[in-house]
């Protein structure tokens, strides 16, 4: 059975009846149909054979597909599985490598990685390099510190990565490693196209203990997928049956944790995946087209709600004995944003205060938000200086130019403050405030003064400022605090950057540049809400002000590039910390995780960039780049954020 439009009624009653529903009713349920997607896995094509391709001994069926059948797997997000490789052995492997027919770029095939005997990921794991099925000898088809790309041979070669003729890579593939002679031989073939490298030198031995000679290889597939078909070695975890499997369990994976009031689940929910566990071990990974879902009890109303999906297929495609369920929570809400206030202005002075954010000496944190006054001056937002516990109040300031505090009657506090803009005119100034783009900035100077410094972008289009200079009542620069109170207004904090559902691809939205002065260190704090890869989290760029100069591209992940940078040099200068040697827990802590990033002009042509990543998990993740050294004018120094796959939410 290849269809879903029979599962309503099952559905229904499986997991409703698991949620403690009586029915149906009100619900959202939709079908679509699945795609054709598997073909015979073990089926020998007549006649496809060649008399070059090698001759294979002892193969082993073991059945499998690596990456998403709708081409949409991005490079490193899918691997096979691990084969070892002993000293003095071959590994023969076939599959069927499927090419996406839409393919316009040569390296959309699959990558062969070779490495030691440890799993990706651990604190021992070394690579000797990677070999892709395409050749450009001008490009990067093969890489690795202990591959010689002087030594590969192809029937088929490309100048650039845009040159026809990828979908000639696709069909039977017979993979050959060949350890029997002392060296390496690789061997990739479809008899269409064969490629060959070729190695008489011994390898060297990455492994820890000098005994173990073992070598692994995975395979890793990129806007394409790999049906995997025959070994002759068992790899890590066995072989896995060309016998259809029943689905045992399904988690869930990219739906959005907020939904706008209105919006269809069909919409809301379109870019949903899930990983589906089969018998035997095996997974695959599937969309949202490939489910049954429904929003529980519906989305009609505001609040919490549930994401309930159901998947009822086999490994094959056939229909399942018992459809698998798995739900997630998420909230329909009137507005995508977070507000501090009644949205009627009604609350009163005091009478809420965002958490507070501490400001270390030397330091200046932004932030933004959008302020939506009451009927007075004073009924705008307020910001207060404080100790942590609020015990010392260092200041409270204002939008209106006035305040108080330790040591501050009202009359001092307005000899320091400097306004621009036409806050003379009161009454212009209060009526562009309702709506008005708010950014602060909050500057701890470390010798127990404080600038505090607002840019309000009214309605209006007119940009009022609000300095406050010097003020020297911080009594303990190590303990100093600010936070947002609210009088008779509120505040939103919407500044959202990327689509809500991840779909924004890399490089699709910016945040505005904030300009780092020399010797001084800034500031912002956002939520970041990951994709489906480890890349798939926020993105720090440092450049001048006009973008023309890239310093340098930080990814959440360790790693980056940018004038004068290689990924292995920017590695070198990263300094990782808490957890992040474990990738698959770091990436599910990272969705919903609270990302505080700093960054300092040191003043000497070197940068400092420190990322505070507290995870879903209540883990902290770290991750310092101390000393970048291609800051070419320190007077000209900025920085900001963008995105891959996911979205951030700043505060």
């Amino acid at each position: 059975m290849r269809h879903l439009n029979k599962l309503a009624s099952v559905f229904c009653t499986a997991a409703l009846g698991l949620l403690t529903l009586t029915g149906c009713e009100g619900g959202d349920l939709y079908n679509v149909n699945a795609p054709d997607w598997l073909s015979d896995k073990i089926a020998e094509i007549a006649g496809n054979k060649t008399t070059d391709e090698p001759e294979l001994e002892g193969m082993e069926e073991d059945v499998y597909t690596i990456g998403a059948t709708d081409y949409s797997t991005g490079w490193w997000a899918q691997f096979s599985k691990y084969y070892q490789i002993p000293d003095g052995a071959k590994w023969n492997a076939v599959f069927n490598l499927n090419i996406n027919p839409a393919a316009t770029n040569t390296y959309k095939n699959f990558a062969l990685i070779l490495c030691n005997d440890e799993d990706r990921g651990a604190a021992n794991y070394k690579e000797y390099g990677a070999i892709r099925f395409d050749n450009q000898p001008s490009g990067n088809s093969e890489w690795g510190d202990y591959i010689d790309r002087s030594l590969v041979v192809s029937t088929l070669t490309f100048e650039t990565d845009t040159d026809a003729g990828v979908d000639k890579l696709g069909g039977r593939v017979v993979l050959t490693i060949d350890r029997t002679q002392g060296g390496l031989i690789v061997n990739i073939t479809n008899g269409t196209v064969t490629k060959t490298y070729t190695q008489t030198s011994a390898l060297a031995n990455l492994n820890a203990d000098a005994a173990n000679t073992n070598i692994r290889a995975f395979l890793v597939p990129e806007g394409s997928y790999i049906s995997f078909l025959q070994s002759n070695i068992e790899p890590i975890g066995g072989f896995t049956s060309k016998d259809d499997k029943q689905p045992i369990s399904m988690t869930l994976k990219g739906a959005p944790k907020k939904v706008l009031l209105g919006t269809t689940v069909e919409e809301a929910f379109a870019n949903v995946t899930a990983t589906v566990q089969f018998e035997q071990e095996v997974s695959m990974d599937v969309t949202a087209a490939d489910l049954t879902i429904q929003a529980v009890p519906d989305m009609f109303s505001l609040g919490t709600k549930t994401l309930v999906a159901a998947y009822n297929k086999t490994y094959k495609g056939e229909g399942a004995a018992k459809a698998v369920i798995a739900s997630v929570q998420f909230e329909v809400v009137d507005k995508m944003f977070t507000c501090l206030g009644a949205t009627d202005n009604s609350s009163g002075f005091w009478s809420e205060h965002s958490p507070a954010i501490k400001v270390a000496p030397k330091e200046t944190f932004v932030s933004t938000f959008t302020n939506y006054a009451g009927g007075a001056n004073w009924n705008n937002f307020v910001m207060v200086l404080a100790s942590q516990d609020g015990s010392t109040e260092y200041g409270v300031l204002r939008a209106d130019n006035w305040g108080w505090g330790t040591g501050w009657a009202g009359e001092e506090l307005a000899s320091k403050c400097t306004p621009s803009g036409g806050q003379a005119d009161w009454a212009a100034w209060l009526a562009a405030m309702d709506g008005a783009k708010v950014t602060i900035y909050v500057t701890n100077n470390g010798d127990g003064t404080a600038d505090v410094r607002c840019v309000m972008v009214g309605n209006d289009g007119v940009t009022y400022n609000q300095d406050y200079i010097g003020l020297n009542t911080v009594t303990d620069p190590n303990n100093f605090y600010f936070h947002l109170t609210i009088d008779g207004c509120h505040l939103e904090f919407d500044d959202v950057l990327g689509a809500e559902d991840n779909s924004t691809g890399f490089w699709g939205a910016h945040s505005p540049y904030i300009k780092v002065p020399a010797g001084q260190t800034y500031t912002r704090r956002f939520r970041n809400y990951a994709g489906g890869a480890n890349w798939n989290n926020f993105v720090t760029v440092l450049t001048n002000g006009d973008g023309s100069t890239e310093y340098g591209v930080l990814r959440a992940d360790n790693w980056g590039w940018g004038t004068g940078w290689a990924g292995e040099e920017l590695a070198s200068k990263c300094t990782p910390s808490g957890g992040q040697a474990d990738w698959a827990a770091w990436l599910a802590a990272m969705d919903d995780a609270m990302v505080t990033v700093s960054v300092t002009n040191n003043g000497n042509g070197t940068a400092d960039v420190k990322c505070v990543m507290e995870g879903n998990d209540g883990v902290a993740y770290y991750q310092d780049y101390i000393g970048l050294n291609t800051v070419t004018d320190p007077n000209d120094f900025y920085f900001h954020f963008t995105i891959d796959g996911c979205h951030l939410v700043f505060e």
